[in-house]
């Protein structure tokens, strides 16, 4: 059973061959994460994934819009203010207005049972394995995909292109994920609306404990996708069609 509910039976990629290409789906995965699971400060990590299938329709229509406002700065959550909350906005309503488009997200809580059995305060362990999650729950039957991560710095032992390649194709028994590469998020849009969508998932959550006090513009992009997602809160995760967002609380 996958964490975000029942999911189809997948083909072993050895019982596809060339001619069944039509039947092959590649997508895209674009990942980024937010919040820090050493610092004290912020009790959630959050790591997201839009996947999809033709990424030109949602990336030609950011940078039309681009040309249009002469906007040219980086779309981040947390550098929202009266600037670029219409953009940010825009690229929001853009990404819910595309066709085959999914998200998913995780975040866990630093005080939830699974993060203490599971990530002993390892900050590349959790980033590892929430990713294979993730990219579980995305993959469906006949699909092989290819993830493209936000670059962070990480620890020289840390391989984590190689390693959530040679892990997720091993769980699956096939080939699944066909590459993993980590660009700057400066540098790619799609990126940037997946930082937009996962710090408002975050967000929603801190702002609910308390834990910030509440920034208008911030709050404005958090309230603006909970609208178009018809729900007052992301606090225990939601699901519908095109969004999955699990929440591992503290309890």
């Amino acid at each position: 059973m996958s964490l975000f509910g029942k999911k189809e039976k997948k083909i072993p990629t050895e019982e596809l061959q060339l001619k069944d290409h039509d039947a092959i789906w590649t997508k895209f995965c674009f990942l980024d994460e937010t919040g820090d699971l050493v610092s004290e400060k912020d009790p959630y990590f959050t790591v997201g994934i839009i996947k999809m299938s033709q990424p030109y329709y949602l990336q030609s229509k950011l940078l039309y819009q681009r040309n249009v406002d002469n906007f040219h700065d980086e779309m981040k959550f947390n550098k929202l203010s009266k600037r670029n909350i219409d953009f940010a906005k825009f690229a929001v309503g853009a990404f819910l207005d595309t066709r085959s488009i999914d998200f998913y997200s995780y975040t866990t809580h630093k005080d939830s049972w699974y993060f203490k059995e599971h990530f002993n305060n390892d900050q590349w362990t959790a980033y590892e394995k929430i990713t294979l999650k993730l990219l579980d729950a995305a993959l469906s039957e006949n699909e092989i995909l290819i993830l493209l991560a936000d670059r962070v710095t990480t620890p020289k032992r840390v391989k984590y292109e190689v390693d959530t390649k040679r892990k997720f194709n091993s769980s699956e028994e096939r080939l699944a994920l066909a590459g993993v590469c980590r660009f700057d998020s400066r540098s790619n849009d799609l990126l940037q609306v997946v930082d937009l969508l996962i710090g408002a998932v975050s967000y929603d959550l801190r702002f609910a404990d308390g834990v910030v006090p509440g920034s208008k513009y911030k709050l404005e992009l958090v309230n603006f996708l909970k609208e178009n997602l018809g729900t007052n809160s992301l606090k225990n995760g939601f699901k519908n069609r095109h969004f999955n967002i699990f929440v591992e609380n503290s309890r």
